[in-house]
Formats: C-alpha cells, structure tokens, sequence
C-alpha cells in the first residue's frame, strides 16, 4: 500500500475518501508541469527522475499525479489536447484509496515495518538500506502485479531522497541503488524527490532526468490561500504570506503547528532588545517554544505509528526558530534601511548564523539563546551590547 509522507506537511489522519492528484492541482509550477506532460506525450519515458526544489512545493504532489498518469491506460489527450488520465478510471480510484499494488511510495518511516529488529528499533532520521532494499530493489526486478497495458508497469517514488546517506564519502544505500539505475528493469520508473540534490552522488544525478520545482510567486500563492481554506485572521494570513516566502507546505505546517504564536511571543522581545532593553525572558522562551514543539512533533510521528527521533524534532525546531528569526530580520531591515539600526541588524543575522551552528553542534540551548540574546541589543552610542 502507498504511504504518503509529505514534506512539510501534517500527515492526514482520516480515513475519507480522496481522489488521486493529479498536475492540475499543482499551482505556479508550469515548467516543471510542461515537461512531464510532454514526456508523457512523446511515449518515451526516462526510466530515472529527480525532481528537486525547496520544500513544500509540490514535489510530492507532481510525482504522485505522474505516476498515476503512468500507470493508466486512460491517459490520452482530453477535449482540449490536454494529457491527462480519466479521473473516474479504475487505476485513479486504486491511486487515490492508496491501494495500487504497482505504486511504491518508500519514506524513511517504512523502517517500522522492518523485518529486522535492529532496523525497526531505530531513530528515523535517515532511509535504512533494508527499505530500499525490500520496498525498490526486490520489488522493481518483479513482474507487475496489474497488466493494464499502461505506459509503465511500476513506479517508485523515494521521498526525501537525501536521507538514503548521511554522507557522500560514505553511501552504501545510494551506491545500492545506483546498478538499479545503471540497468533498470523494462517498464519501471523511479523518482526521486529531494530538497537537497547535492546530497545525492553525481553518479545517481547523472543517470536521472531531472525537473527542477521553485518557490510560487504571489498570485500563485494568493490562488494557494483561496483553495486552501485556512482558518486564519488576517494578520496571521500576512505573516504566513510573508514567512512562507513561496512555499505552501512551510505555510502549512506554519498554520497547523503554531509557529504564528511563536513570532507573536518573540516579536516584542526582538523589537525591545534590537532599540537596547534587554529582553531577560527571551532565551527561555524560545527554548521552550522549540522544546514544546519537538514533543509535540515527537508524539504525532509515535501516534502514526513511526518511531520519530528526538533529535531530528529538535533539529526541526531548531530550523524554525531560525527561519522565524530571519523572517524577523528581514522585516526591520527593510524598515530601518536608512537608520543606524540597518548596521546592527546585518550584525544581528551574523549572530543568528552562529547560534543556529552551535544548536547544531549540540551546545547547550539555553547558553546558545542567552548569548544570542546579548548579541541582539543595540547601544545606542554604535556598539553591540555584549
């Protein structure tokens, strides 16, 4: 069965029914959508794809929708010489119940359902060789389980595909897939999607067609707000707007995990400590902002039946105070352009820089924010207060 495991995004808990996606849902993403249709249309399919961007883009959503047009019989030109599958076909109703036995959606999570102990006790925070091993490799040299006469007769869909390694120098689970790649068996497709391409080996990269997906600009974004139907005020919706920066799973994710409550609780103590009042609450605010949400996001993935990592909800929440941070930055530098404050606040985004490295290297937080926080208080007479 197809696990989905969007990035960026809260898993969908219910059990509702749900068509299949399909291209049209993606918003701002035209070349991308062009080149896969034309590949579709020329009957000639490359039998390894990346599809890269920043997170929350749609990656996901077009390589799901693309295999499902892969997969169907029915994909054909409409009325408007458009490609597309018939949405009422057999294959999009399999696809969109998740229970095409010939579309393989492999996500780190599927370690829990590793035959090997070892594998499932396991942190996941990278994809176990033993997933590629039983969900791509074994699988792909197998018959289909459908004879449809489709385009293909098996896709597999590697969701942030970077996590196969933590390490160029030392990648056993790339190199594994990398004589899959070489010497595909006929009628299989595997794509790739990542948000870190430079993580996956030159020689992976080089035997993939590649699509490249981008951040929406405004009017995409804007058509995103109106068919999302978030239940937000309109200062929330602008701080989402201007936070998400282009990617709707970030504006998602953002909304659902309370990362507005987070920048409404920082923003005064930012604004105070940037005009010289040091703010001693600072620090352990956003220590406990950033601990609460990695238990929080902890919880959810043991709910769905995964074994999330502490250290990964950690790093997570580390990302997000930061992205929240210079979300902030970027916002007074532009207001303070041409005040003594632009100086102290390009001198801020430096000390931002370097506590973020120091969480990553696992110094102790609330020395990390403390310090942050002396950093962020302008003295007036032109120094930082230290």
């Amino acid at each position: 069965m197809a696990r989905r495991t969007a990035e960026s995004e809260p898993t969908p808990v219910d059990d509702a029914p749900r068509r299949a996606p399909s291209l049209n849902d993606l918003l701002g993403q035209d070349r991308a959508i062009g080149a896969l249709r034309s590949a579709v249309a020329s009957g000639r399919i490359h039998h390894a794809w990346i599809f890269s961007g920043p997170a929350g883009v749609g990656k996901f959503t077009a390589a799901h929708a693309f295999g499902a047009m892969l997969l169907d019989p029915t994909t054909a030109p409409n009325l408007a010489g458009e490609i597309e599958a018939d949405p009422e076909s057999e294959t999009q109703r399999l696809i969109g119940a998740r229970s095409h036995p010939d579309l393989h959606i492999i996500t780190k999570e599927l370690a829990a359902y590793s035959d090997d102990a070892n594998v499932r006790a396991r942190k996941q925070t990278t994809i176990p060789k033993d997933v590629i091993v039983r969900h791509l490799l074994e699988p792909i040299a197998l018959a289909p389980t459908l004879r449809t006469g489709s385009m293909v007769g098996k896709v597999f869909i590697v969701d942030q595909a970077e996590l196969m390694d933590r390490s160029q120098t030392n990648a056993p689970v790339q190199n594994a897939v990398l004589k899959t790649l070489e010497e595909p068996p006929p009628g299989s497709v595997i794509i790739l999607i990542t948000s870190h391409e430079d993580r996956l080996l030159p020689t992976v990269r080089s035997r993939c067609q590649r699509i490249r997906f981008h951040l929406l600009d405004k009017s995409a974004m804007d058509e995103w707000f109106r068919r999302s139907e978030l239940d937000i005020t309109p200062d929330e919706r602008a701080w989402l707007e201007r936070f998400s920066a282009g990617s709707p799973g970030k504006a998602i994710e953002a909304a659902t995990t309370g990362l507005y409550e987070w920048s409404r609780q920082l923003t005064p103590m930012l604004d105070d400590m940037v005009r010289g009042r040091y703010s001693s609450q600072f620090a352990p605010t956003a220590a406990s902002l950033m601990d609460e949400w990695a238990a929080a996001w902890v919880k959810r993935g043991e709910q769905s039946g995964g074994k999330p990592s502490k250290e990964a909800g950690n790093a997570l929440a580390t990302a997000h105070l930061f992205a929240i941070l210079s979300d902030w930055t970027r916002h007074r530098l532009r207001a303070e352009l041409d005040s003594p404050l632009s100086g102290h606040i390009l001198h801020a985004i430096d000390a931002m820089h370097e506590a973020e490295q120091a969480l990553h290297a696992n110094v102790q937080p609330a020395f990390v924010l403390e310090r942050l926080a002396s950093e962020l208080v302008f003295d007036r007479s032109g120094a930082v207060s230290r």
